[in-house]
C-alpha cells in the first residue's frame, strides 16, 4: 500500500511549504499558486472546543446504509461534505461545520459506515470495509439528499475516501481538502516491507490482524483504551480532555464497528477478500488514478504518520488540477486540532 510513510519512497518531486499555527493562518505557504477570483472570505478565528456538540443528528437511507448525519447551514448552501477517520468521528469537525455553516454552506457531516448512529439496512450485507465499498456509501448519501456536487473535506480514512471519489467522480466533487494528501490504497505494495521505525507506527495494523486484536475491538473498555492511545500517539501536542475524548468514543459502540474496523485493516493487508461488486473501482484505483479538481493537501507535521520532508513532494504529481499544499504544526486529527485552518482551506479550494 503507498500510505503516508511509503509515498517517499514510492514517488516524489520537489515543493516547498512553511509550517502553519494551530490557531490561524498565519505563516502559511503555498506549494503552488493557482488562480484565484479573490473572492474567498477569511474564516474567523476560534480555538479549538469552541464547540462541543451538533444540532440534533439527521437519518437517511442512503445505498446499504441509514446514514446518521449532521447537517448544518442554509438548505440551498453549496454543499461540502465533511469526512472523519479512524479512530474518531463526526466531533472532528463540531468546530469546523459552524463556522463554514456562518458563511453559507451546507455543511454535511456523516458517519461513517460502522460508525455512531450509522446502521446497515439488512443483516444479511457482509461487514465490508474496502475503500471503494466508503466511497460509494458517499455517493448513496449525496443521491438520497439529492446533492449533486460538494466540496469533500477529510483526514485518515476520510481523505482516503475524498481521493477516491475526485478519482473516480470528479464530476460529484467541486473540490477536494485531503489531509496527508493522496492516500488510494495499493493493495499490492502493501505486501512489501517498509523501514522498522515506519512499521512500528502501524503497531495496530498489524494487532488487528490477529484475533487478539479482533477480540480487543469487540470489548468496549480494551477498545477505548487502544483508542485512546492512538490519539495520544498521533497528536502529541493536543490537549484534550476526557470528556472530548469521551464524545467521540460513544461513536464506537455501534454494533458493527469491530467488524468493520477488523475488515478496513485486514483488506489493506491482503488478509480479508472484498466483495466482487466493488472489483471494477478496485482495479481502478490500483492503477493511481490522478485527481484533477481542484485541491488544497495538508501535511501536520506532529503527525508521526506524516512524510518527510512535509511539503507534499511525495505525492505532487497525483494532483494535475488547481493545486496548493500546506503544512500545519500539529498531529493527526487536523479539523479538530485547527478548525479554522481546516474550514479555511475549505473556503479557499472552494474559490480556486
Amino acid at each position: 500500500m503507498i500510505d503516508r510513510r511509503t509515498f517517499t519512497r514510492a514517488m516524489g518531486l520537489g515543493t516547498g511549504a512553511a509550517a502553519l499555527s494551530p490557531a490561524g493562518l498565519q505563516g502559511v505557504a503555498y506549494a503552488t499558486t493557482p488562480g484565484r477570483d479573490g473572492t474567498a472570505p477569511l474564516v474567523p478565528e476560534i480555538a479549538p472546543g469552541t464547540h462541543t456538540a451538533f444540532p440534533a443528528l439527521r437519518r437517511v437511507e442512503a445505498g446499504l446504509l441509514n446514514v446518521g448525519y449532521a447537517e448544518l447551514g442554509p438548505a440551498h448552501g453549496p454543499a461540502v461534505i465533511c469526512l472523519h477517520g479512524w479512530p474518531y468521528d463526526i466531533h472532528s469537525y463540531v468546530d469546523v461545520a459552524p463556522l463554514l455553516a456562518d458563511l453559507g454552506y451546507r455543511v454535511i457531516v456523516p458517519y461513517l459506515r460502522g460508525h455512531g448512529t450509522t446502521r446497515f439496512l439488512s443483516s444479511r450485507t457482509f461487514r465490508n470495509a474496502q475503500q471503494s465499498a466508503i466511497a460509494l456509501d458517499v455517493i448513496a448519501l449525496m443521491d438520497a439528499l439529492r446533492i449533486r456536487r460538494a466540496v469533500i473535506a477529510g483526514f485518515d480514512w476520510g481523505s482516503r475516501t475524498g481521493d477516491i471519489l475526485a478519482a473516480l467522480w470528479p464530476d460529484r466533487v467541486k473540490a477536494l481538502v485531503s489531509v496527508s494528501g493522496y492516500l488510494v490504497t495499493n493493495r499490492e505494495m502493501q505486501q512489501e516491507p517498509i523501514a522498522a521505525a515506519a512499521e512500528h507506527t502501524w503497531w495496530y495494523q498489524y494487532y488487528f490482524a490477529t484475533e487478539r486484536g479482533r477480540k480487543a475491538m469487540e470489548r468496549q473498555d480494551l477498545r477505548r483504551d487502544l483508542t485512546r492511545l492512538v490519539w495520544d500517539l498521533v497528536s502529541p501536542s493536543w490537549d484534550f480532555d476526557d470528556a472530548t475524548f469521551a464524545r467521540t468514543a460513544a461513536a464506537f459502540d455501534n454494533p458493527d464497528y469491530a467488524a468493520i474496523v477488523i475488515h478496513n485493516y485486514r483488506w489493506r493487508l491482503g488478509l480479508a477478500e472484498g466483495e466482487p461488486r466493488y472489483d471494477r473501482y478496485e482495479d481502478r484505483l490500483a492503477s493511481g488514478p490522478a485527481i484533477g479538481v481542484p485541491t488544497i493537501a495538508i501535511d501536520p507535521l506532529l503527525d508521526p504518520f506524516t512524510a518527510r520532508p512535509a511539503d507534499g513532494s511525495a505525492y505532487r504529481d497525483k494532483f494535475t488540477g488547481p493545486y496548493e499544499h500546506r503544512t500545519l504544526s500539529i498531529g493527526h486529527n487536523v479539523p479538530q486540532e485547527a478548525p479554522t485552518a481546516f474550514a479555511q482551506a475549505v473556503v479557499d479550494v472552494d474559490h480556486f
